[in-house]
């Protein structure tokens, strides 16, 4: 098992911020010979500590201008019921993030759209249409000053 440690940590942070990095670029930002850190770096990967690289989307060039959070409560508290809302959310590209949460309400979604108007489409024609769906609460995101996804 992956040590869970200072330097592990450290890898772990400068990965997350830049996993393009060369692995001699990681070694001197962690402070350990090249060797080192790659022998670290593929018992991360093998443990799944470390689950997959990405590339991080500019949203605006992607033409994305409008983002909210969305609470949704489900009419009925069945697995039938929310198995068949999470099959229709897998299907709408403008859900980033889907959270099965707890509390008043059964999800929390994160949707990207092109604007307010793209938004009160997929509000109306796809959350708005399922049967499941009795509830849905928009939270407009004015700004992001700590986005670690970025």
């Amino acid at each position: 098992m992956a040590k869970n440690d200072e330097i592990n940590d450290h890898i772990l942070r400068e990965l997350a911020r830049d996993g393009r990095m060369s692995n001699l670029e990681l070694a001197d930002r962690v402070g350990l010979s090249p060797s080192a850190c790659l022998r670290r770096v593929q018992e991360l990967e093998r443990e799944g500590v470390i689950s997959g690289y990405r590339a991080v989307l500019d949203r605006g060039k992607r033409g994305i201008g409008f983002v909210a959070y969305v609470t949704v409560g489900l009419n009925q508290h069945t697995k039938d019921a929310q198995e068949a809302f999470e099959r229709a959310i897998s299907r709408a590209p403008e859900v980033i993030e889907c959270h099965n949460i707890t509390g008043a309400v059964e999800y929390l979604l994160r949707v990207e759209a092109t604007d307010l108007v793209a938004y009160k489409t997929f509000h109306t024609d796809v959350l708005g249409v399922l049967p499941q769906v009795h509830s849905i609460t928009s939270y407009v995101v004015m700004g992001s000053p700590k986005d670690q996804r970025s």
